[in-house]
């Protein structure tokens, strides 16, 4: 045998093996875990249970009764809501109705409490005078009141075109020197709220001689 090969096989001897390549090496445990899954579902599919069309129109049936049951809940706590909202309102309304007119009450108590005074002086004193001076007062201050806060305003209607919109002919009076009919005399005076008239007058109306008929409307 030749030196040369005898080194050479020497070297070889020597040598280490050589490591195999990781990526070269299969992965365990990628292989047990794929393993696993495939299992459960092949477990899965042998546990489901297939449903008759019987079976399935009954489950429907049942989540259509559950859906129902819950709306028709919805529906009666919904208008028991509505329906002591509207009993609220009603006695609300009912309230407001009984007291609306409180404050001018009070504005007329007051009136009442001056006429007691009056009374109360006269029955002391004996003086009509003074106590007609004190009504004529009372009198007025009512009625600046009522058409100061409560914008109830009385109206004069002598001397004014009949108009039956706001006045009542009570009594006529031929007159040839009118050519319309005219309010000749107050018999009631008539009260406006705001722009409306709230009372029309009681009048005597004036005729012109040659209608002879009642008076223009």
């Amino acid at each position: 045998m030749s030196k040369d090969k005898q080194v050479r096989d020497k070297q070889a001897m020597n040598a280490e093996p050589e490591t195999a390549n990781a990526e070269d090496i299969p992965d365990a445990s990628t292989d047990s875990e794929a393993s696993g899954i495939e299992e459960s579902a092949e477990s899965e599919r042998g546990n489901q249970v297939e449903l008759t069309p019987e079976e399935l129109l009954e489950t429907r049936i049942a989540e259509l009764e559950a859906a129902s049951a819950e709306l028709t809940d919805s529906l009666l706590r919904k208008t028991a809501d509505f329906e002591n909202y509207r009993k609220r309102m009603l006695r609300e309304k009912e309230e407001f109705a009984a007291y609306a007119n409180r404050e001018l009450l009070l504005d007329i108590v007051t009136i009442v409490d001056d006429f007691e005074r009056a009374i109360r002086s006269a029955d002391e004193s004996h003086d009509f005078t003074t106590f007609h001076d004190g009504i004529v007062m009372i009198e007025k201050q009512f009625t600046s009141m009522l058409e100061r806060k409560w914008k109830l305003a009385r109206f004069d209607s002598v001397g004014e075109e009949f108009d039956p919109r706001r006045h009542e002919a009570m009594m006529t009076e031929e007159r040839s020197d009118h050519e319309q009919s005219m309010v000749l005399e107050d018999f009631q005076k008539g009260y406006m709220l705001h722009e409306r008239v709230l009372r029309p007058a009681k009048v005597k109306v004036s005729m012109p001689a040659d209608t002879g008929g009642s008076p223009q409307e």
